[in-house]
């Protein structure tokens, strides 16, 4: 008897661990470094330490075929996807992950495999693993790259937020054409007008608390700041010196350095980790002295940040001059 058990058990626990292989007819997956720009129908990009905490929001585009995953409000990862084919369109709107399951099987179409599934309606709607052909093909599922539904899966929470953009359904501050930076709940077009020298825009009020992740782009001009996944500040960017400033990304630590901020005047510079570079590495003290901004803006920074902020410093731009359906912000 014991014996039979140890069978059933192990038995089980194969059958599971197949269940949960890439069936032959989903596409795999392709990486690649890419945060912007075409895609091809099964490659993906994900990069999490960009942002390593903070709330996760999934926007999914129909009409570009494409997700964009952000965290705190910066994208760290998208994929190419294939939505619902004519007459089985993926529904618009903005959905909760209702129920997320690694090994799971259609109930409605033949006992077709969908894993790392996560539900967004009870009447079928689902992200999950699938083939990829480079259109919608669906019955109104949202299809994966295998690999990158994997990614995801670990990524996100039940009860987190997708958005599904048709370009038809209203979807307030989040749209069918995503970018770099998500658009905060209170979007209006002034908030893409190119700040002059020392103007900024400090709004804490708009999420009290969370963690903080800051992008600086020396392509437009300006520091962004966001906490818990929503924008609360920005402000004009002046880069002195030459060459770019490369991308890289640094986390916050505790104590400081003991030497005079070179940022917010008064106060002692703050100790940084470089978590990566592309290009030529450098430290975050040498960027600190190409880099300035209104000081009183630096002091407001200074009292909000905590251990565990994220900076992002790039040479990339992160938002558009005009956006179609002004609902977003997108890179260019």
């Amino acid at each position: 008897m014991k014996f039979l058990t140890i069978l059933a058990v192990s038995i089980g626990l194969l059958t599971a661990s197949q269940a949960m292989e890439r069936p032959s007819f989903h596409t795999k997956g392709t990486p690649t470094g890419k945060p912007t720009g075409t895609l091809k129908p099964g490659e993906y990009w994900w990069n999490p330490q960009l942002s390593p905490s903070g709330p996760v929001v999934v926007l999914v585009s129909i009409p570009q075929q494409t997700m964009h995953v952000y965290r705190n409000g910066i994208l760290i990862g998208r994929s190419t996807v294939s939505t619902g084919s004519k007459g089985h369109g993926t529904p618009g709107g903005v959905f909760s992950i209702l129920e997320k399951k690694q090994t799971h099987r259609s109930k409605k179409y033949d006992n077709a495999p969908m894993p790392y599934m996560q539900r967004l309606t009870w009447s079928g709607i689902a992200m999950h693993s699938g083939a990829l052909p480079g259109y919608p093909a669906s019955h109104g599922c949202v299809r994966l790259p295998y690999d990158f539904s994997q990614l995801l899966f670990k990524a996100t929470a039940k009860g987190g937020t997708v958005v599904v953009g048709d370009g038809k359904t209203p979807t307030p501050h989040l749209a069918s054409n995503p970018g770099l930076l998500l658009a905060p709940k209170d979007f209006s077009p002034e908030m893409l007008r190119r700040l002059a020298k020392d103007e900024y825009d400090w709004r804490p009020e708009r999420s009290p608390e969370g963690p903080i992740t800051i992008v600086v782009s020396s392509a437009d001009d300006a520091l962004y700041v966001y906490r818990n996944g929503n924008a609360i500040g920005r402000g004009a960017v002046q880069v002195s010196g030459r060459g770019s400033l490369g991308n890289h990304v640094f986390t916050l630590l505790e104590g400081s350095t003991g030497k005079p901020s070179q940022l917010a005047p008064g106060r002692e510079a703050r100790r940084w980790m470089r978590v990566t570079s592309q290009g030529r590495p450098v430290e975050a003290e040498q960027l600190a002295s190409r880099i300035h901004f209104n000081p009183e803006f630096a002091q407001k920074l200074a009292d909000e940040i905590k251990p565990g902020t994220t900076v992002i410093v790039t040479d990339q731009p992160v938002v558009r001059n005009s956006i179609p359906d002004s609902t977003y912000f997108a890179a260019k």
